[in-house]
């Protein structure tokens, strides 16, 4: 017997089709084992792919709607382009201002409104950061193969997670981080002795100068275009370190270097010293849909 499986794919922090993240989101992926999940995810070799499975309403309004997120190689506790892109699909579905996700991280709300030229926007608070260890600028300099010069002396090297844990890196300039060649067994072989689990690069020259932050990911399936989980950390960091303010809308560029050019904002609050409310927004349009046979 054939099963069939609905899917659509949209394209994430972005408001242009065929740039942003792309994430393919099945709407009903219930009757599909883990591994089915998991070659589903390879098959479409994108930076994440979402699963929904639906469950009773009433469970629904009480524990929020269960996805889970693979990447090309493992499921995820916690992402944030799928977050943001899995919760745009609910949102069409029936229209609630906030669609909260039942993850394997915990819940996450999700809020759409109206912004600028009448475009939805979806925002999501993210999990109260963590703050992990302060890296040596010369364990990352071998770890990445950049020169000791090449990273910012403003701001520490530092892992952070609101459900997933990376290293938020600054580097001294623009042309360094367009420049960068990571070679990511080498840098896996560093992160494994660590508490995080990616690099997340950044550096305060921008290209667009709306932008606050340019930002790159490199990870073990190439470069991700826009990593939501990895600006809520990154936003956890700019507010400790004086990067951003206390309650100021910043916007992260990603993936110019790879032609799917992003823009993900982010805020928080600083109260008493600790960092709390963060929040990861942006846009998303959808590119296509189809239907996979097994």
């Amino acid at each position: 017997m054939t099963r069939r499986y609905p899917f659509v794919h949209h394209d994430v922090f972005t408001r242009q089709p065929l740039t942003g993240n792309g994430l393919v989101v099945f709407p009903d992926a219930r009757g599909l084992a883990d591994d089915e999940m998991q070659a589903l995810a390879r098959e479409t070799n994108l930076s994440e792919t979402t699963f929904i499975l639906p469950r009773d309403p009433a469970v629904e309004r009480e524990h929020g709607v269960k996805v889970r997120i693979f990447t090309v190689e493992e499921e995820l506790d916690f992402a944030g382009h799928p977050t943001l892109g899995t919760a745009y699909v609910l949102h069409g579905q029936g229209g609630a201002e906030t669609i909260t996700l039942d993850l394997r991280v915990g819940r996450i709300p999700v809020t759409f409104a109206r912004g600028a030229y009448g475009l939805l926007m979806g925002e999501m608070r993210q999990r109260d950061p963590d703050f992990g260890r302060i890296h040596e600028v010369a364990a990352a300099a071998r770890a990445t193969g950049l020169p000791r010069e090449a990273f910012a002396t403003d701001a520490p090297i530092q892992t952070v997670s609101t459900g997933l844990a990376f290293a938020v890196t600054p580097l001294s300039s623009l042309a360094t981080l367009a420049q960068l060649r990571l070679d990511w067994s080498r840098a896996e072989d560093y992160l494994r002795t660590t508490d995080a689990r990616f690099f997340y690069f950044v550096c305060r020259e921008t290209t667009d100068p709306a932008a606050t932050l340019h930002a790159r990911m490199i990870f073990y399936n190439g470069e991700d275009p826009a990593t939501g989980s990895a600006a809520g950390c990154c936003a956890a960091w700019a507010l400790r370190h004086g990067v951003i303010a206390s309650g100021q809308q910043a916007a992260i560029e990603q993936g110019l270097e790879m032609q799917r050019p992003s823009q993900i904002f982010i805020r928080g609050t600083v109260a008493q010293g600790r960092v709390t409310d963060v929040r990861v927004g942006g846009h998303v349009v959808e590119v296509m849909r189809g239907e996979v046979l097994l």
